[in-house]
Parts: structure tokens; C-alpha cells; sequence
């Protein structure tokens, strides 16, 4: 099998991504991670997850450095969609729509990716902007809230610092705001109809590289 290495923390299970794609799965990348799997011969690099404010994170040349070594390196769903929308320019490849979001200019801020997780299990212990905002727009399309109501909440969701974020957080902040009745619909409509936007472009990105092995 073709030397495939995948960046990938609390987007998406290890467990749910090899029933996907087999490949040598690593934790969420810091600087000098993507340099060294491509130094070790990797032929395809998926960044999905990296650090943002722990340790350093991923450095622009290093995605360079890979694919100028003949690596095929893509990126989706979180820092993966971040860099890829930086460094497509020069070869890397972005997928899902939190990358085009961030290509388009509708995201522009690193905090809109950003959480914290459980450094033994990669569990999520925050919500990401980006997932709270695509939810507030699918919301409002269905109805479920009024445009005001959504631009009120994204407010509140976007004034707390990262690791605070939550649903039930910016709920309560917005009580003040926003009819109750609004509330208890978008906490309703979170139960049946919500969606996990990073996880959903981790699997299109996985799907991805399992369809380019077919053809190394």
C-alpha cells in the first residue's frame, strides 16, 4: 500500500476513519510533522487536524517542502482547510466546505476551527465557531429562527473565547436577546436536524484519498 499519512484529532474518530481508509494515522500536526512524513517518504499527506495555540502549528514552507518531495498533500476540515486554502497556489489540495469557506473569504479567522479536546481521547470538550455558524444558517433557511436571532446568537457564540464555546453556552448568553420560543426551536432543531460540518469534510477528505490510492 502506498505510504499514506493522515493528520486527524477530534474532527473525526480513528475508528470511524479506518472503516474509510487504511492509513498510518498521527495526531493532530505540529510544526515540523508534515516535513517529516514527507522526508520518510510519504506519497500522500491528509492534514485534518493540527495545534493552533498549544504548540507551534503547521509552518506554509513545510506543505511546500512536501510537495516539492513528490508528496500529494491535502487538507480539509480544520487546519487542513486552513493551509489548503492558503497554499493551493502551490499544489496542495483542499476539500470539503469549511475549506471553500475559507477560500471564498467567508472565513477568515483561525478561531473559527479552533477547540480544545482530550489529549488521551481527542474528544471535543468545545463547539468550533465554524460549526455554530454553518447550524445558525441552516437554521434560519428552514425557518426554525429569524435572521436577526441568528446574526444575535453567532454574537454571542463568536464573543466567547474558544475554550468556553458551546451551544448551551451561547443559548443562555442570548436570553436576553432572543424569544424563548426561538430558543427552544433551535435547541430542537440542534436534536434532530444538527450537523457536525468538520466531521462531515473529514470523511469527503478521506473518501478523497481513498479514491487517488486507487490510482498511485
Amino acid at each position: 500500500m502506498p505510504g499514506i499519512v493522515v493528520f486527524l484529532g477530534p474532527s473525526l474518530s480513528q475508528d470511524k476513519a479506518l472503516q474509510i481508509l487504511e492509513a498510518d494515522y498521527r495526531p493532530p500536526a505540529k510544526r515540523g510533522d508534515i516535513y517529516r512524513a514527507a522526508r520518510d517518504g510519504a506519497e500522500i499527506i491528509l492534514l485534518i487536524d493540527g495545534v493552533f495555540f498549544q504548540e507551534c502549528s503547521v509552518a506554509h514552507k513545510e506543505v511546500i517542502y512536501a510537495l516539492e518531495a513528490g508528496a500529494k498533500v491535502l487538507g480539509a476540515s480544520s487546519m487542513g482547510a486552513l493551509r489548503a486554502s492558503e497554499l493551493d497556489v502551490y499544489g496542495m489540495e483542499g476539500v470539503g466546505r469549511i475549506y471553500q469557506a475559507y477560500k471564498s473569504g467567508h472565513l477568515v479567522s483561525d478561531d473559527e476551527v479552533a477547540l480544545v479536546f482530550d489529549p488521551f481521547s481527542y474528544e471535543p470538550t468545545s463547539e468550533p465557531l465554524v460549526n455554530i455558524r454553518f447550524n445558525l444558517d441552516l437554521a434560519w433557511q428552514k425557518a426554525v429562527i429569524s435572521a436577526a436571532s441568528r446574526d444575535r446568537l453567532f454574537r454571542c457564540a463568536q464573543s466567547q473565547y474558544f475554550p468556553d464555546r458551546s451551544y448551551e453556552r451561547m443559548l443562555s448568553d442570548a436570553a436576553n436577546w432572543v424569544a424563548e420560543e426561538e430558543l427552544q426551536r433551535f435547541r430542537e432543531f440542534l436534536a434532530t436536524e444538527g450537523r457536525d460540518f468538520k466531521m462531515e469534510d473529514a470523511v469527503q477528505a478521506l473518501e478523497r484519498v481513498k479514491e487517488m490510492r486507487r490510482h498511485l
